[in-house]
């Protein structure tokens, strides 16, 4: 199975808050946003430009988005994109969803990221 993969318009940040926190309203205005709570903190990954006042932040991910979506019985299809990019030396930062999934690399690896998925034989929309 050949992967389609598009990348995202924006750039985005990854924010780290206390647990408790609560959820900036302004989150909501990015078109793309993940929030992850867990016992031990609140994860944020939102447009750049969009301004939050976190403990620590991760600036300037570029995201790529496996378009979907992608049947549950499928397996592997992250583990082989982690793999191709982990190969390259490129870290990600992967947010999955109920259709697909999202892998944020930093955005001065975009090219060499694009350059080994399509090397793996992955598609891209543009």
């Amino acid at each position: 199975m050949k992967l389609q993969l598009t990348v995202l318009e924006n750039i985005f940040t990854i924010h780290r808050f206390p647990p408790n926190y609560e959820i900036p309203i302004q989150v909501y205005d990015s078109e793309f946003y993940s929030i992850c709570k867990t016992e031990e903190e609140l994860s944020i990954v939102c447009r750049s430009s969009i301004q939050l006042n976190s403990e620590k932040s991760e600036m300037d991910w570029s995201c790529i988005k496996v378009i979907g979506p992608l049947d549950f019985s499928l397996t592997g299809i992250l583990a082989n994109v982690s793999t191709v990019l982990a190969e390259a030396k490129i870290s990600i930062f992967a947010i999955s969803t109920f259709d697909t999934d999202y892998i944020l690399v930093k955005s001065e690896k975009l090219p060499l990221a694009k350059k080994v998925l399509l090397e793996s034989g992955c598609i891209f929309d543009r």
